[in-house]
């Protein structure tokens, strides 16, 4: 399991390590990021050939939800489920003799789901605290929720989409702890309020940009961590904002959100490096703040529109 240390601290709830055991399994990949402070937001891929031994083992009630889309159909003729001891009939839920791929499954932690499968599955599970909904409710005038909307084998077509652009960033430590995920779990957590407690759509305010000290002391911070170290919540404080009204903010006075722009500063650094300097490209990678040699060739693409290799060649041809 990836783990970065600055949420070692959280060791219990039902993710990572935690919730493979539940599924009798010994390794999992995992993200997280706190949200809020003393929660923990996290996703957690489990993948098994053979299927579950046995049931699941009980989880202890939380005050969470866990959402889980499927990488691979789910057969209901090995499949099982029980909500609060009691059996539920999902083939009649979904009218289907499977759960489709990438269908969404919603859970309460407060009551004790359990299930079987027979077959071999593929699972990415989002343990989402209601203490971070209700925080990003707040800060568009809205009471805590109280009651979520039970789902089974739903076509959640935005979830779908999440899970397939971060499928391949499970176990990354580029995005454990990071702005990227501090921005998906904002991103998430408003579709969870519209879609599964019927809360209107979060978007629209009135409030206007960050204040110019406010901008100055954000981008401030984020020059000085390259690395990814500071986060959402750190910048928002400094600030005196909430994360959801910062992220807004931040946004309207910069046109990009925090995490893009620290990109863009990335890059920044990185193509000075390439023209004043003979290191690798793996070097550059490492001291632009990306973890890998690949992560920071692909970062560069998107935002360049070329690779770190060709980019210097055309720009010192001109020179």
């Amino acid at each position: 399991m990836t783990q970065n240390a600055d949420t070692s601290q959280y060791t219990k709830g039902a993710f990572g390590s935690n919730l493979a055991a539940h599924f009798h399994l010994k390794e999992s990949e995992q993200v997280s990021t706190a949200w809020p402070v003393n929660n923990l937001f996290a996703i957690t891929r489990l993948q098994s050939d053979a299927g579950l031994p046995d049931r699941t083992t009980p989880v202890p009630r939380e005050a969470a939800l866990l959402i889980s889309v499927s990488i691979l159909p789910v057969p209901l003729r090995t499949y099982e489920l029980w909500i609060d001891g009691k059996a539920v009939d999902v083939g009649k839920a979904i009218g289907a003799p499977y759960i489709p791929s990438f269908h969404t499954q919603f859970f309460d932690l407060q009551s004790d789901p359990c299930c079987w499968t027979g077959t071999g599955f593929d699972y990415v599970h989002y343990h989402v605290p209601r203490a971070g909904l209700d925080e990003i409710a707040k800060d568009h005038g809205i009471k805590p929720v109280g009651s979520y909307r039970f789902a089974q084998g739903e076509h959640d077509i935005v979830l779908a989409q999440l899970t397939q652009y971060v499928l391949p960033l499970i176990g990354s430590r580029d995005w454990t702890n990071s702005l990227a995920l501090d921005q998906f779990s904002l991103i998430f957590g408003a579709h969870v309020l519209k879609t599964y407690a019927g809360v209107p759509p979060l978007g629209v305010t009135k409030r206007g940009g960050l204040a110019p000290w406010q901008g100055r002391r954000a981008t401030e911070m984020v020059r000085e961590n390259l690395d990814g170290g500071v986060r959402l919540s750190d910048l928002a404080r400094e600030c005196g904002l909430s994360v959801s009204h910062f992220t807004r903010a931040f946004r309207k006075s910069f046109g990009v959100s925090p995490y893009r722009w620290l990109l863009e500063r990335r890059i920044d650094y990185a193509k000075a490096l390439l023209l004043t300097s003979d290191l690798p490209i793996a070097n550059i990678a490492l001291q632009s703040g990306f973890s890998d040699q690949s992560t920071f060739t692909r970062a560069f693409g998107r935002i360049v529109g070329d690779s770190p290799s060709r980019w210097k060649r055309s720009v010192s041809s001109r020179a």
